[in-house]
């Protein structure tokens, strides 16, 4: 599990991980059922105070995205995320907007912007489909 922390960010560490963790599950880099790191051990490999990832968890755990399992550690929550679906669906939303706020500053309508995701989306279909025929 990849977590990067900035201290120059103005967002708190236990939010930046809590945000990060909930985009591993919603992308389904974390499955369902899947271990998270004991809290000790992360925040060691973060250099950053065990009560921060303490926090970080508890959040995950009240927003229903992990749950703890007495003396086994705390995991993936195996009903799967109730934000998953709205989390990887505003992650999207964000994106766009910012292709879109792209395409205006550059003068490119949003027709043009709309042909270009369905030509980009024919490329990746095509390699992925040619990708599963190739094992």
């Amino acid at each position: 599990m990849q977590i990067n922390i900035t201290t120059h960010d103005k967002v708190p560490i236990y939010l930046q991980v809590v945000n990060q963790i909930k985009y591993l599950v919603a992308a389904g880099r974390l499955a369902a059922g899947e271990e998270l790191p004991p809290i000790r051990v992360l925040a060691e490999k973060l250099v950053v105070n065990p009560n921060t990832i303490a926090r970080a968890y508890r959040e995950l755990e009240l927003a229903g995205i992990v749950e703890k399992r007495r003396t086994a550690g705390t995991f993936v929550s195996d009903q799967g995320s109730p934000l998953a679906r709205r989390e990887r669906i505003k992650i999207l939303s964000e994106r766009i907007d910012q292709l879109l706020a792209e395409a205006l500053q550059m003068d490119v309508s949003l027709d043009d912007v709309i042909k270009l995701v369905n030509q980009r989306n024919t490329v990746l279909s095509t390699s992925r489909s040619k990708e599963s025929t190739d094992v």
